[in-house]
């Protein structure tokens, strides 16, 4: 095991290239720490018109890769740039495809072709491999996006030799979404018949890659400890459950890290003014700050600010805010939230902006600048979520001395614990129920510590020294990498 282990990282999305969520920050992070721990890894993505405007400086390759589609073989460009200067990223380029405003829907709904582009996507992935004759180790693919791959690997491209050492790994990062076809699209898989049944990719008379995914990889895992215990049952599972209780002995739950290099008040470029558990004063100056970037009025410098940043979906529990939020605003507050998603929480909120000028500021967009001027000038972060397989952002808050307020589930429940008053310990605080009143009771207990310097200090320093770096979790990869190989070993 003394030579790297070589990974082959297929994302449909790896920052600072292209984001909706927190995928994004793990394909652009973990393979910066996997590489010091012997790991020698290149990424694959699509060319999405959102990593053209990226600026992030990249060179077409002058290579063409061929790629089965159905009956058809179309054409696929390469480009390539670099995580980190040093890590290669390469970009699987088809306009049709890959060109357009939003990576897998608008804010009306999925894109039609979704099955026709991220089947293309997966075999892309491996005729891309073939093409450069590079042979991982481990093909570490994430999301129903790249479901397919570790189907193709026991069937089509079982006899590459290219391939016939390789693992894989497929990591959920949210099980809600499936990537859920007609079976009229199956044929575009050029998958064998056999490979649809109920055993297999079928789902209810549906092709399902997610389940691809679960079913053919030799070892899964997901994004927090608590969430691949939830998602064995069915209130989380989404109808999944079954196979992954099947493969329970191959599931595993690793926390995701957060990239500190990004994230950390001490040096981040994005604000105005640079701070540390030892020293809040810029934490001051960046409240001041935001609430100017908002327009909204500098007496709510001494009130409690509560942020957001978030997709605006159910699952993110805009339901109980939307509850509630009347009688928030009648508390002496401040409110800011960043964020896309349904349509009718855009709706929603641009009448909280309306009709609260003076406290809520509101920003229907994604902006990566405004998210961490918002995670330092906020006092508190909420995120009331339905389901949560690991989220970043309570994360992200705890080092800028922002406290979360969270449900307890999933990655939530992993990361925060909640603040007594009697021990001095406790990083935030939380509630169990799925429910508006239990939410209101911890934002008004939140309110009262705030009150409380003494209490409000103590709170601030933990949230800021807590430690949940991606080194650890890099070497939680690297165990499971290892794991994977062993299995394929074993039935090779």
């Amino acid at each position: 095991m003394n030579k790297p282990i070589r990974v082959l990282f297929a994302t449909p999305e790896a920052v600072p290239f292209a984001k909706t969520g927190g995928l994004a920050d793990v394909a652009g992070a973990l393979p910066k720490y996997l590489q010091p721990l012997g790991c020698e890894v290149i990424l694959v993505m699509p060319y999405y018109r959102m990593v053209k405007q990226s600026g992030v400086p990249l060179q077409y390759l002058g290579e063409v890769v061929e790629v089965p589609l159905g009956d058809e073989t179309l054409r696929a460009e390469v480009y390539q740039g670099f995580l980190d200067q040093t890590i290669p990223v390469y970009f699987i380029a088809r306009d049709e495809f890959f060109d357009r405003e939003y990576l897998y829907s608008t804010p009306k709904g999925d894109y039609f072709d979704n099955a026709e582009r991220f089947v293309f996507f997966s075999r892309a992935v491996l005729r891309f491999a073939r093409h450069i004759q590079w042979s991982p180790d481990v093909i570490h693919h994430h999301e129903w996006q790249t479901g397919l791959i570790p189907a193709y690997l026991r069937s089509i491209d079982r006899t590459d030799d290219l391939f016939a050492r390789t693992a894989t790994v497929f990591t959920i990062h949210n099980i809600a979404y499936q990537g859920l076809f007609k079976k009229e699209k199956f044929p575009l898989t050029g998958l064998p018949p056999e490979m649809y049944n109920p055993e297999g990719i079928e789902f209810w008379e549906r092709i399902n890659l997610m389940k691809s995914g679960i079913v053919y990889a030799d070892v899964i895992n997901t994004v927090s400890q608590k969430y691949s215990e939830e998602i064995q049952s069915p209130e989380y599972g989404y109808g999944l459950e079954g196979i992954l209780r099947k493969r329970k002995e191959d599931l595993y739950g690793i926390l995701n890290g957060v990239d500190y290099q990004d994230w950390d008040p001490s040096n981040d470029p994005h604000l105005i003014a640079r701070y540390d558990a030892n020293d809040l004063s810029g934490k001051k100056e960046c409240k001041k700050d935001l609430l100017k970037e908002f327009g909204l009025p500098s007496d709510l410098e001494k009130a409690p600010l509560f942020g957001m940043i978030s997709r605006l979906a159910d699952q993110k529990g805009f339901d109980l805010l939307a509850e509630i939020i009347d009688q928030l605003f009648t508390f002496d507050i401040g409110f800011v939230l960043l964020g896309t998603g349904e349509q009718k929480y855009h709706d929603l909120f641009n009448q909280i902006a309306g009709k609260y000028p003076k406290k809520a500021g509101i920003r229907i967009a994604y902006d990566d600048r405004l998210a961490h001027k918002i995670e330092a000038g906020s006092d508190l972060f909420l995120m009331p979520s339905k389901y949560e397989p690991c989220g970043l952002n309570q994360i992200y808050s705890l080092k800028y001395g922002t406290i979360p307020i969270v449900r307890a589930t999933g990655g939530l429940d992993d990361t925060i614990t909640h603040y007594d008053p009697s021990t001095g310990t406790g990083n935030g605080l939380k509630f169990t129920r799925y429910d508006a009143k239990d939410f209101l009771g911890q934002i008004k207990a939140a309110m009262d510590l705030y009150a409380q310097p003494e209490h409000w200090k103590k709170l601030v320093r933990n949230a800021m020294t807590s430690d949940f770096s991606w080194q650890r979790s890099a070497g939680a990869y690297l165990h499971l990498y290892r794991k994977a190989l062993e299995k394929k070993r074993g039935t090779s």
